[in-house]
């Protein structure tokens, strides 16, 4: 046991050797409010051409008011404006099915960056109506919520494991947990096929990959790296980004078979076959935040053209028709802060 000048000693070189490595961690970078920026003529007849006769509007998460707030806009990126405002981060939004409501996630600090979405308590899902009205919270430290596309659940995430509750936020059941697959594994992006068949994963913590859990086998399935895994609707076919690309990254795309696994990737092909789809062409090329629409025709996602950080680098959304060439993908923001995280919803 220390004596009480031992324990002087003691709680003097403790509280050193904190204040030493407090000072020696690199500063945390603030969010870009950025500023508007102009369109080449280019860029309009694109965007005119794409989003000619479409109704509906996109939702993402933008740093353009200090911190990281919802913005809301026409589909063709007009009448921007805020749907939630504050101190805190509010990122990954997205449109329940009927395209009333708005779920996303909240800090429960002031602005957060997004890797410490593997700490589950520094969140909360929260839902708002897209008028503005009615926001509150709805499912207490968790984040990557998401509805299922039937609008019946949501799935969420808390730390390894990957709950199912009802769409007011009661009822919660657990569906998986990575720790079983991945030892030290933390669960993010939780995305189920519409048959309830399978649950894609993106998996952080002691690896980094991404998979397909079988919830029928319960037998989990590694898909190589990369992250944000998606599927089409009413389909075993995915999409999920890789590490690879024009700009250091682009979306693959390729179906599962019936057990949820797949031929080996090499080199952007699986079998022989290219499974790139979208490498977008060009310098603004490093490419994230994929998002398929409602009925799986048009692409949304977020390009930036230098940098890599999903909190500060100059990412602008995309809109894209499937099947397309990829140039006639369109540029729906013009803002140099930092833009991320779409989703659409056509009326």
């Amino acid at each position: 046991m220390l004596d009480s000048a031992g324990t002087r000693r003691f709680v003097a070189a403790f509280t050193l050797t904190a204040s030493m490595a407090f000072l020696a961690s690199p500063a945390r970078a603030e969010p870009p409010r950025g500023k508007p920026v102009q369109p080449e003529p280019a860029e309009t007849a694109a965007l005119q051409a794409l989003t000619k006769g479409l109704k509906g509007k996109i939702i993402w998460s933008t740093s353009r008011d200090g911190n990281h707030d919802i913005y809301i806009s026409n589909i063709d990126g007009s009448d921007a404006k805020p749907l939630t405002k504050g101190p805190k981060t509010d990122w990954f939004s997205h449109f329940s099915p009927d395209g009333k409501r708005v779920l996303f996630t909240r800090s429960k600090l002031d602005w957060t960056i997004e890797t410490d979405a593997n700490y589950p308590e520094r969140w909360d899902t929260w839902v708002i109506n897209t008028d503005g009205s009615d926001e509150k919270i709805l499912i207490p430290n968790s984040t990557w919520a998401n509805w299922t596309r039937d609008g019946k659940s949501i799935l969420y995430s808390r730390g390894s494991k990957v709950f199912k509750c009802n769409p007011d936020g009661s009822g919660e059941t657990l569906v998986d947990d990575a720790d079983t697959q991945v030892k030290g594994a933390l669960a993010q992006h939780p995305t189920l096929s519409d048959d309830g068949k399978f649950l894609a994963l993106t998996l952080r913590g002691s690896g980094r990959e991404t998979g397909i859990l079988n919830l029928e086998t319960h037998k989990y399935f590694t898909s190589g790296g990369g992250c944000q895994f998606s599927f089409f609707p009413n389909s075993h076919r995915c999409i999920r980004v890789n590490e690879t690309g024009i700009g250091g990254t682009s979306i693959f795309a390729f179906d599962l078979k019936p057990d949820g696994t797949h031929g080996k990737i090499d080199g952007g092909e699986i079998d022989g076959k290219s499974i790139v789809f979208m490498d977008m062409p060009g310098r603004r090329s490093h490419e994230y935040f994929p998002r398929l629409s409602p009925k799986g025709d048009y692409l949304i996602w977020g390009i930036t053209q230098k940098g890599h950080d999903h909190d500060i680098a100059d990412y602008e959304i995309y809109l894209w028709k499937i099947g397309d060439a990829p140039e006639k993908a369109a540029r729906l923001t013009y803002h140099s802060g930092n833009d991320r995280w779409p989703d659409i919803f056509f009326e």
